[in-house]
């Protein structure tokens, strides 16, 4: 199960590269021309190429810390199971996502030091509908679980 979950981003992540390696192979010959500005148009080109590494990077990590943080809470047996109602086509039925939301966001106000708490929210956040706040509430689970563990 664990090797289908990363087909899609492992597909993603080697074309991403693929591409990369096909943009590196203009920035040079950009660069090699020695025209001035074939090489201001070659290193923002770089620029770019630079700030989509770094972007790629960072999601693996954050994915991975994800992954662990998972594993631990349902280890632990702190991860809430998704047993939300769905329709016929898949769709989580927002009455019932939004009453568990409600019930979620009361545990995080009582301890909001607890990442948890906090990963739990992110995924009740994505049951109604909020990817946007979902994913704020997923990066504040991992800063808060990374600040209260001892580095290893």
């Amino acid at each position: 199960m664990r090797l289908r979950s990363l087909l899609m981003p492992l597909a993603v992540t080697a074309l991403s590269a693929l591409f990369l390696w096909v943009i590196g192979g203009r920035i040079i010959a950009l660069v090699g021309t020695g025209e001035p500005v074939a090489i201001a148009i070659g290193l923002a080109i770089a620029a770019v190429v630079l700030v989509a590494v770094f972007a790629i990077v960072r999601e693996w990590i954050f994915a991975t810390r994800i992954s662990a943080m998972s594993r631990e809470m349902r280890d632990s047996g702190s991860l809430i199971e998704d047993t939300l109602p769905r329709s016929p086509g898949g769709r989580v039925e927002r009455a019932v996502a939004d009453a568990q939301f409600e019930q979620l966001r009361q545990v995080v106000e009582q301890d909001e030091d607890n990442w948890e708490s906090w990963y739990n929210l992110a995924f009740a956040y994505d049951a109604s509908g909020d990817r946007k706040r979902a994913r704020a509430a997923l990066r504040r689970a991992e800063s808060l679980r990374r600040t209260q563990r001892p580095s290893r």
